[in-house]
């Protein structure tokens, strides 16, 4: 196990200053105090996860980042006075005693007291009183204080202890009711009868037991406030509130409704699975305006690149290249032909008619060349040396998003001796395909950019075949560091006053680092690259849905199922926009400081591939992630349906050569 001090730093950079905490002197505070002295006995291990932890009495020592998100919200001085109620283990008042001059903190229960006192005295933190008695009504004989936290949930603030605040003090304190969801409050007391209000998310707490807070039985104290004194928001009422309607995809002021964003130079559109007609209808509405009216010259998509370049060909009106390979024909091939695509890559090509060639908007794959065709390769030949193995493969490529939370699923797949035996063949057998199908790129002289980026691909296709083979967070990052790299050569070729627009999953659009991707495993992504390379020049825009339909298979190489979306988790995002009743909208998290602090605590998010598995979903398709600092904005559509793939029906006569989707 490593050392306490080692995961005291790590907890301080992923649980902490990731999230958003900023006070230097909280972040010190953190990573000085030992919490595993402040935990029951044996729990010694877990003393650095991110979560809460049972003590005695039915009480919890607080998760790690609501004793940081605490202690920054009361702006801490080292000349300040503090009042904690509801000591607990002692852990969030030790914090506090390396932030301020004295600690005065008060528990209810007789034996945590004592174990508290004991805990800090062996720490060496003298500087903290243990009371014992009834919190709710504070500490009047030690009054007035700069500061008071209050570590459980009160029904409402009770001004006992707003009267005992020094005048410019502040109050952070739980207030919700006794069995759910809390929202995080602090007052400030500006004079001797003027205080300020302000909320910073929501939280989940033990109650506050005593004559200003709750009765035992969970009814309100006789000497609590009245009913409705102090009204709170629900969280769905909050979004309800602030997000934006959105009207029909065709009509103008759908579009219009992103012109905010069309300053950036690079607008990233997420999805959150591959096979939802409503997000392909929604990215398309949005890029169509942000071409026509704002100048953005490049369509980037999560797709290899040659494929990617046949549809280029057509909607930019350049000649087509002899092969025998259709374009998108391998699994899966919804995901690229189907209706809504091949209409937005019409209106592509209209728009491009009668402009000049240098004019013309552009349509690019950004992705790992052919890596499904890799895969298929790879699965035929462990289908003939190794029937076992190539099962194992089946089942870890339906995972290739880093959302699956099993990770023997990568190890068993290492551990087979069919696998051992046989990399070296495999790796050799997908660089010949890599070969034999660039050899197009010499006989293109026109299209550099195209020829260059084949060339970047050869050269890292055995490395990044051997990752991929094995499977893991190292594959991940240099797929999602080769995608991104693709859209910088592609904004270069085009010129310095070049825009993007990138289509790509949710867990390639939004920012890693706020998500289990980057917090636990040390993967990144597209998103959090750009973040890096652009800073407010990129805008990343997430999607979801609560129900409905989706292409899908159950299985890589699977067949194309229309399966039914199981109704969101009570846990997730997802269900908190579909009980705020928005049919469709559009939620931009800085334009409301207050939702964007109650949504910066983790939740469950949903995030569905070409792979859908209803009957694991928990496992397979949801991740906690902190919503709005993983995305700019989020467009909500409550009920979506499949896309369509074409077929039969669709086919087109007398199409030119270059139209990419021959039936």
């Amino acid at each position: 196990m490593p050392e306490f001090a080692q995961l005291r730093d790590r907890m301080v950079e992923i649980q902490l200053a990731r999230r958003g905490i900023r006070d230097r002197r909280v972040l010190d505070a953190m990573a000085q105090v030992p919490r595993e002295r402040f935990v029951e006995s044996g729990f010694e291990e877990f003393a650095y996860e991110d979560g809460a932890l049972p003590i005695a009495n039915e009480q919890t020592i607080s998760q790690p980042y609501i004793v940081a998100l605490m202690a920054e919200a009361a702006e801490l001085k080292p000349e300040h006075k503090l009042l904690e109620i509801g000591t607990g283990s002692g852990y969030a008042a030790a914090v506090a005693s390396r932030l301020v001059r004295t600690v005065h903190t008060v528990e209810r229960h007789t034996d945590l007291a004592k174990i508290a006192a004991e805990r800090l005295t062996a720490v060496g933190y003298d500087n903290c009183v243990v009371h014992n008695g009834d919190g709710s009504g504070g500490l009047p004989e030690e009054a007035p204080f700069d500061a008071i936290l209050v570590a459980a949930g009160s029904p409402t603030v009770p001004d006992a202890l707003k009267g005992q605040l020094a005048v410019g003090g502040r109050l952070v304190i739980p207030i919700g009711d006794f069995e759910h969801e809390q929202s995080l409050l602090r007052v400030t007391r500006r004079s001797d009868t003027a205080y300020d209000e302000e909320t910073f998310g929501a939280v989940r707490f033990v109650p506050l037991i005593g004559e200003h807070g709750w009765a035992e039985d969970g009814t309100r104290s006789a000497s609590s406030h009245v009913p409705g004194h102090t009204r709170f928001h629900s969280l769905p009422e909050m979004m309800a509130a602030a997000t934006e309607s959105l009207p029909a995809f065709d009509d103008p002021a759908f579009g219009a409704l992103f012109d905010r964003f069309a300053q950036c130079r690079v607008v990233l559109l997420g999805e959150a699975s591959h096979g939802t007609s409503e997000f392909y209808q929604a990215r398309a509405a949005i890029t169509r305006r942000l071409i026509e009216k704002h100048g953005f010259t490049a369509v980037a998509v999560e797709a290899d690149w040659p494929d990617a370049a046949a549809i280029d060909r057509y909607v930019r009106l350049r000649a087509s290249r002899s092969s025998n390979e259709t374009p998108f024909e391998r699994f899966p091939r919804w995901m690229w032909r189907n209706t809504d695509v091949a209409a937005f890559v019409e209106w592509m090509r209209e728009h491009n008619e009668g402009r000049p060639a240098d004019e013309r908007a552009a349509f690019f794959g950004l992705d790992i060349y052919n890596m499904r065709s890799s895969i298929a390769a790879v699965l035929a030949y462990l289908d003939g040396v190794d029937p076992a193995a190539a099962a194992v493969a089946r089942e870890r490529y339906g995972c290739l998003t880093p959302w699956q939370r099993e990770p023997s699923t990568y190890g068993r797949a290492v551990l087979t001796e069919g696998y051992r035996k046989c990399e070296a063949q495999v790796v050799r057998q997908c660089q010949d395909i890599l070969a034999k199908q660039l050899d197009y790129a010499a006989n293109d002289p026109d299209s550099f950019l195209d020829a260059a980026q084949n060339a970047r691909l050869v050269a890292s296709a055995e490395r990044y075949y051997r990752i991929m083979y094995y499977g893991g967070a190292e594959s991940w990052n240099l797929r999602d560091t080769h995608m991104f790299e693709t859209l910088r050569h592609i904004l270069d070729a085009q010129g310095p006053g070049s825009k993007a627009v990138v289509w790509a999953h949710n867990s390639h659009i939004g920012d890693a680092r706020f998500t289990d991707m980057g917090a636990i495993r040390e993967e990144l992504n597209i998103g959090q690259l750009c973040r890096e390379k652009f800073a407010d020049a990129a805008t990343l825009i997430g999607f979801g849905t609560h129900a409905g339909t989706v292409a899908a298979a159950s299985d890589w190489d699977g067949d194309m199922e229309l399966m039914q979306i199981r109704p969101s988790r009570p846990d997730s995002y997802e269900r908190q926009f579909h009980d705020a009743g928005v049919a469709r909208g559009l939620l931009e998290f800085r334009r409301d400081e207050s939702l964007r602090r109650r949504l910066l605590e983790p939740r469950l998010e949903r995030f569905i591939g070409v792979i859908y598995r209803p009957n694991t979903e928990l496992q397979s398709h949801y991740a906690e992630a902190s919503l709005p600092q993983q995305f700019d904005a989020f467009l909500w559509l409550d009920e979506t349906h499949a896309v369509r793939p074409l077929g039969p029906e669709h086919r087109r006569a007398d199409v030119p050569d270059t139209y990419p989707f021959g039936l």
